[in-house]
């Protein structure tokens, strides 16, 4: 789901929920023909609510999930830019030339972070650009404890350079790794086609068929499997965290010199 576009996961979606109902409208059909008492067999009704209770619960989990995870990455997108902020700040703290030094590797690492490519390649060198710069960073910061600037200073720069490099760990992280899993995608499809088919078989078992009722059923379950699957993206689809603060961020610091 998270490597389809939006419109395939909508369109499949749909085909799923239409087929499924068609197909357990059949499968009454067949039975009746079989075995016209059937239709007074069992409490379909009950069934058919107790399926699609599971499935709202499962829709409902899924849901929550991936909104969890889509808050996290806005709230680490803003401690990381507090932490290049106050990072920033501190390099004042710093003998020249490692001060200026210090704030244009900040800046270019801004300028990387300011925006979220939406081809993997371009994002891989994103991420190998940005370590690269941290390895300049904590290179100029090892050779402070070399020179006549106080312990305490030395310590304040590095543990901001600290927070600036576990932020960037954990965005990349919860961006990139922590999806919602395979196993899950496959569940809640499931349980959309089965609840779908016992929806079709409640029809067919009462020898009736609404094309408006599938299509509302269709559009519906389709919309909400959508939705989940663009929290769930990072880099394309429509609800995409908003990189503005790490903009102004970026217009606040100036630009790198090279």
């Amino acid at each position: 789901m998270t490597s389809l576009p939006l419109w395939a996961v909508f369109a499949s979606t749909v085909v799923l929920v239409l087929g499924s109902i068609r197909l357990g409208y059949f499968l009454a059909q067949w039975q009746l023909r079989r075995r016209p008492a059937a239709a007074e067999d069992g409490p379909v009704g009950s069934v058919v609510g107790a399926v699609l209770g599971l499935l709202a619960f499962l829709l409902a989990f899924t849901f929550g999930s991936a909104s969890s995870r889509f808050d996290e990455r806005k709230h680490l997108l803003i401690e990381e830019v507090n932490a290049i902020g106050t990072a920033f700040l501190r390099t004042d703290l710093l003998p020249q030339p490692t001060a200026d030094e210090c704030k244009d590797l900040l800046r270019r690492y801004v300028a990387g972070r300011a925006s979220i490519p939406e081809d993997p390649e371009a994002m891989a060198q994103v991420l190998a650009s940005a370590t690269k710069l941290q390895e300049q960073l904590w290179k100029l910061a090892m050779s402070l404890p070399g020179t006549d600037l106080p312990p305490p200073i030395t310590a304040l720069f590095v543990a901001a350079l600290n927070d600036v490099f576990d932020l960037h760990t954990s965005r990349t992280i919860v961006a990139l790794q922590h999806r919602i899993p395979t196993t899950i995608w496959l569940g809640l499809i499931a349980m959309v086609a089965l609840a779908m088919a016992t929806v079709g078989y409640q029809f067919g078992v009462k020898s009736r068929s609404n094309a408006h009722v599938y299509w509302l059923l269709g559009l519906s379950f389709s919309a909400a499997v959508t939705l989940i699957a663009d929290l769930d993206k990072v880099t394309v689809g429509t609800l995409r965290v908003d990189q503005q603060p790490m903009v102004e961020l970026q217009q606040q610091l100036g630009p790198a010199r090279r």
